[in-house]
């Protein structure tokens, strides 16, 4: 099948991708690759093919919620992706995490049906965890280069603006660390398709003891800062 949505010619995309939710942070993250290649801006997808560490990657736009990240990777693989690493931000649902740490996870939860439901049906076997050795290779890089991060088990929500405090109190008291809307597709489906895939994820914000926002010019500088280590495992 030939991907609908992202119209890329078949060769332009790199078996490793980085993805990303947002367009304009992939098209700052592509300045670090070299001789980067826009291939694909179709639906506001933008992907971009360079190369770093002198291996070939893309950088992607996945979009907000599982629905819309599923349709990318499903895209990105029809094109030659193997192996993903979800790179955006997230939201602190422990009081121990501070804004503009970052998060490795462990595994992620969430809330059965709708895209889960249609994917997995009624299969309890498939646990939302990421890549044992990629997950690993990130938390290394991330060390190397002194980043502050947590790891632990995360929560994909559906619902951004249900994300309240009574919700935070709920998950967190379920072992999650903290909350964001596509891990748990990406790390699902990766596991049913054979794909490799992790994440990690800049603490933008924190809905543990009241709302707390960084702003968007610290959330663009800390997304910089971890880029690095990120793309360093993911080509290594």
């Amino acid at each position: 099948m030939e991907p609908i949505h992202i119209r890329a010619k078949p060769g332009s995309v790199a078996e490793r991708v980085l993805i990303a939710g947002d367009p304009k942070r992939v098209k700052k993250l592509s300045t670090l690759l070299t001789n980067p290649e826009t291939v694909n801006e179709n639906r506001g997808f933008l992907v971009v093919t360079g190369s770093y560490n002198g291996m070939r990657v893309s950088i992607a736009t996945h979009g907000i919620g599982a629905p819309s990240a599923a349709i990318v990777v499903e895209e990105l693989a029809m094109l030659g992706a193997r192996t993903f690493v979800r790179y955006g931000t997230s939201g602190a649902l422990s009081p121990n995490i501070q804004l503009g740490e970052f998060v490795i996870p462990t595994s992620a939860s969430h809330i059965p049906g709708g895209l889960y439901k249609q994917y997995f049906g009624g299969r309890k076997g498939i646990k939302a965890r990421p890549d044992k050795e990629l997950a690993g290779r990130i938390r290394k890089t991330f060390r190397g280069r002194g980043l502050k991060f947590n790891t632990g088990k995360i929560f994909s929500s559906d619902a951004f603006y249900a994300e309240e405090q009574e919700f935070a109190k709920k998950y967190f008291a379920k072992g999650n660390i903290a909350v964001e809307m596509e891990c748990a597709m990406l790390f699902k489906l990766s596991m049913m398709k054979g794909w490799r895939s992790a994440a990690a994820l800049i603490i933008s914000d924190s809905l543990a003891g009241g709302v707390k926002w960084l702003s968007p010019e610290a959330i663009d500088a800390k997304a910089m800062e971890g880029a690095a280590a990120v793309l360093d495992a993911l080509t290594k």
